[in-house]
């Protein structure tokens, strides 16, 4: 990542941009991409962290590196319209491998059920194993069906002009919400009785970070859908994606500073001039993006910037957290033969009992276990790291479990903590032995992150993975949008759209899209992806 970007201290050059983001997750490497190819814009990325594409990036150790928030993408077949709009920005740089048939291998208890490739391969198999459930399973499929359909309408809503949006914004914003009002729960509740039912159709609930009763039905529906064909992951592991990304917006001129921190958004009788750092040095722009997340954003803001930003403040404060997590990062001293699909293991069928249970005893079955190979996806992982293979396992922890560390520093947290840390490893680790005992007898190292490590590199001040959590007041939210108060300032990233790759790279259009004044995705649609 070094090759893209330039720590804040060697920078000598120029303190005046077409417009700044900040954050360098896809939501804001993407905005600035579009800005750049769409409209010729000279583009300042300001990255806090040591080395650049937010939840993108990778980490290593010696004979080891991981992926830290991709896992698996869906859409990404030749000729998709997800495919086509990360080939957009990306030019022809970057190559996805395919997941193997079964993507997503649910486990339940004792029992078993393998999402498979393809929305009607996966409709039959719920059939041929829940018989007598035909008709629900068949109206669950056409009510995912409605709330994608009905999607495109209410997310362009949010990049269109205040006066539009006070003509024609609740005609665009009803399908959509009427759906999404709903949590995942009692649309099931509404389907089934059968309660292994409904823990199969939930199973990839951690991939939007709430169980069934706290999760709108239309996060649920959206993610479900985008993996309906299938799961990829990007060859040379997640770090190409911002690698790719990086030559469209320098061509324009872009730079990209790491170990930037802002700390103030500048903002002059109700419109944004620029940013200051956190050592003293300003940067000038009449545009500004920020890719840090709404709550993040709201901190940088002068508190008379404008009284309208009051709006987006109590959104912000009313709507809650995403939960925390544990990632362990798992070395292996052989590239272990594991099916490379994704397991999705929990103690048992009520997803919601199971997270209550856990969040107020740390000692309780973990809610769920998410076991992903990333050595495994990626064809050319072997030429990096010859005789060596990758896991990770994450599970749900909320903050309530590491508050009491919340003043302490990284890698200095204490014995206890260290202790905590070993016990939840281990529970993890046998989670994945149960699961996988091929990798049993070839693991050499683990390193846990926890919401702590979550605060520490990615600034959520409760750890938490997903930003705002995806319940149903979060899609009903009118302030969630790209467009600020404050003239010149926008948002990008999962807070204004949905979670995920896909969620992150959406808003990139729609802030796009705001601050271009046209539609960004139109060009996509016309084939000017490759360069």
């Amino acid at each position: 990542m070094s090759a893209i970007s330039v720590p804040l201290q060697r920078y000598a050059g120029g303190d005046t941009f077409d417009a700044i983001v900040i954050g360098s997750g896809l939501g804001g490497l993407g905005a600035a991409a579009i800005l750049a190819k769409q409209g010729n814009r000279r583009v300042l990325v300001l990255e806090r962290h040591y080395t650049a594409g937010g939840m993108t990036h990778m980490f290593r150790r010696p004979g080891f590196e991981w992926d830290v928030g991709v896992h698996y993408v869906g859409r990404m077949d030749e000729g998709g319209q997800a495919r086509a709009l990360i080939e957009y920005i990306t030019e022809g740089r970057m190559q996805w491998a395919s997941m193997p048939d079964a993507y997503d291998r649910v486990r339940i208890g004792d029992a078993a059920f393998d999402y498979v490739r393809g929305a009607e391969r996966l409709r039959a198999a719920l059939h041929e194993r829940f018989p007598s459930e035909r008709q629900g399973i068949d109206r669950y499929f056409s009510l995912v069906e409605q709330v994608v359909q009905r999607s495109s309408l209410y997310f362009a809503e949010k990049a269109v002009p205040a006066p539009i949006s006070a003509i024609v914004g609740g005609m665009m914003r009803w399908p959509f919400a009427s759906l999404a009002k709903w949590t995942t729960r009692e649309i099931l509740d509404g389907l089934t009785d059968d309660i292994e039912l409904k823990a199969v159709l939930a199973a990839q609930w951690g991939d939007y970070g709430a169980p069934p009763g706290q999760s709108s039905f239309a996060a649920h529906a959206i993610i479900t859908d985008h993996y309906f064909d299938g799961g990829s992951y990007p060859v040379g592991g997640a770090r190409s994606i911002a690698e790719s990304i990086w030559p469209t917006v320098e061509r324009a001129g872009g730079v990209l500073l790491i170990g930037a921190e802002v700390t103030h958004i500048d903002v002059t009788d109700g419109r944004v001039t620029g940013v200051t750092l956190a050592n003293g040095r300003g940067f000038r722009a009449p545009v500004v993006i920020s890719d840090a997340g709404v709550r993040n954003t709201l901190a940088l803001v002068p508190p008379d910037a404008s009284p309208r930003m009051a709006v987006l403040a109590e959104t912000a404060r009313r709507l809650p957290r995403a939960t925390g997590h544990l990632c362990l990062y798992i070395g292996l001293d052989s590239p272990v033969p594991v099916p490379a699909g994704n397991l999705w293991i929990y103690p048992g069928p009520d997803h919601d009992a199971n997270v209550a249970r856990s969040a107020a005893d740390p000692d309780a079955p973990l809610p769920v276990v998410y076991v992903s190979w990333p050595s495994a996806k990626d064809p050319v992982f072997a030429g990096r790291h010859e005789g060596h293979g990758t896991a990770e396992a994450i599970t749900m922890a909320p903050w309530s479990w590491f508050s009491r560390w919340s003043d302490t520093r990284w890698k200095r947290r204490g014995a206890e903590y260290d202790a905590f840390k070993a016990r939840l490893s281990e529970r993890l680790l046998d989670t994945v032995y149960a699961h996988a005992p091929e990798v049993r007898g070839h693991v050499t190292m683990t390193e846990l992150s926890t919401p702590l490590s979550m605060r520490h590199f990615a600034n959520h001040g409760e750890g938490e993975m997903y930003g705002l959590a995806h319940t149903p007041e979060r899609f009903l939210a009118r302030a969630l949008r790209p467009r600020t108060p404050i003239q010149g300032l926008f948002l990008s990233g999962q807070d204004v759209t949905l979670v995920g790759l896909m969620g992150a790279l959406s808003s990139a259009y729609v802030c796009a899209s705001a601050v271009l004044r046209r539609n960004a995705f139109a060009a996509v649609r016309r084939g000017q992806g490759r360069a």
